[in-house]
């Protein structure tokens, strides 16, 4: 029997091949394993971050901020990389806390989201300054409360459930009834409390949906936000020092899927910022985004350590796996299990003359890192490359799963 090929998902643009082999920020694949000390690998290109974050700035309405989601990618390097260059960091535990102060951010340049913020995070967020969206009536009471302890006036948003959705999200975070945030109705009445209440009263968080490569839908879904926050100062009676409008800039992990329009959806924004209502003339305002900026920048790089055949079908066993690359193994929220795209690094140039799956190192038949995937031959020694992989993967994966451990990471190109 002959192993059809699947499709899998579009290699990134900016990888090019040095003496046939795939490199990474000018650097080829087996000399930056050899200088991280082995595989698997996550190697995280900042060349292609800083040019992403430019071209974001560019199709952007001037004056609108820049935050960094943290959960895409905590790296601690990669944090210390971004400090300089975006306008915040959003986010969603005390130990993303430690770890962005730990880079030399600012405790007022971070915000803090999440609906199950523990007592000790709360007040080590009040402590360092940081803002923090109140996601429910009971959260608002005990950051109140924390605040008062401390002799401190505590910096408080509230995160918005709204009363929309963010059409063709990968994941939908606000509309309907949700664990994020307070409902749309809720808000007014609980902005007056905070503010009566001498809370550091900063604003409101909508974050509707992520994972969109639809520009129209987020352009219709940042009007939306901007219509509602408008609603809900005027019926609260209060001032919009900050809105965080959210992100939810996908990009294309699997065949068919193309890059998001991010210049429409600077221009639909600048529309609709100039529209605005008169309440939120002197809001400032924000986009929180992280798969976008960093995913495409990052590289896995595994070893292939067995090439077998097994009725008919070739499996390329490599030494990584969904311990490490969860969400291409289609274990990350897929419904559907479709191919991220894929190379053979040390043949990157080299003509596709097989099919084979490439599979991970655990005892599981669900680590599948790729299902019949059309590729030059491998053979053991061989280094496999997942791309999209600087967003959810080492810290969204379960490195300790059958004691394998957790992967390498390095970031290059930071000088």
């Amino acid at each position: 029997m002959t192993l059809v090929a699947r499709p899998m998902g579009p290699v990134p643009p900016g990888f090019a091949a040095i003496d046939g082999e795939l490199a990474i920020g000018g650097a080829r694949a087996r000399d930056l394993v050899a200088r991280a000390g082995g595989a698997p690998l996550f190697v995280y290109d900042a060349g292609m971050i800083a040019a992403r974050i430019a071209a974001w700035r560019q199709a952007m309405p001037t004056g609108l901020g820049l935050h960094y989601a943290v959960k895409a990618n905590p790296f601690a390097p990669l944090l210390a990389f971004m400090a300089a260059r975006v306008d915040g960091f959003d986010i969603a535990s005390g130990g993303e806390l430690a770890a962005v102060l730990a880079a030399g951010v600012a405790g007022p340049r971070i915000g803090f989201a999440g609906p199950g913020k523990r007592g000790a995070d709360i007040v080590a967020a009040i402590a360092a300054g940081a803002t923090l969206h109140v996601e429910s009536v009971h959260e608002a009471d005990r950051a109140l409360a924390a605040g008062e302890a401390a002799g401190i006036a505590p910096r408080l948003a509230i995160r918005v459930n709204p009363d929309f959705e963010l059409a063709g999200a990968g994941m939908r975070m606000g509309g309907g009834a949700r664990p994020f945030g307070v409902d749309a109705e809720q808000v007014p009445a609980l902005a007056r409390r905070l503010v009566a209440a001498g809370a550091d009263w900063r604003g409101f968080h909508v974050y509707a949906g992520s994972q969109s490569l639809d520009a129209r839908a987020i352009i219709a879904s940042q009007a939306a936000t901007l219509d509602l926050v408008a609603r809900l100062a005027d019926t609260a009676g209060v001032g919009v020092p900050l809105c965080n409008l959210g992100g939810g800039f996908g990009v294309p992990y699997v065949h068919g899927q193309v890059p998001l329009d991010v210049g429409a959806v600077g221009a639909g924004l600048g529309e609709a910022l100039d529209r605005r209502a008169g309440v939120l003339g002197d809001t400032r305002f924000v986009l929180e985004l992280g798969r976008w900026l960093v995913a495409e920048a990052g590289v896995y790089l595994a070893e292939v350590i067995d090439r077998k055949h097994s009725r008919g079908e070739t499996f390329l066993v490599i030494d990584g796996g969904l311990h490490h690359q969860l969400a291409a193994s289609g274990n990350f929220g897929s419904v559907i299990r479709r191919n991220y795209p894929c190379a053979i690094a040390t043949r990157f140039a080299a003509p596709v003359d097989d099919v084979a799956h490439v599979v991970g190192c655990l005892c599981t038949p669900l680590d599948r890192i790729g299902d019949a995937l059309a590729l030059p031959r491998a053979e053991p020694g061989d280094l496999v490359a997942v791309f999209c992989a600087g967003a959810y993967g080492a810290s969204a994966s379960p490195a300790a799963f059958l004691g394998h451990g957790p992967a390498r990471e390095v970031l290059i190109g930071q000088d």
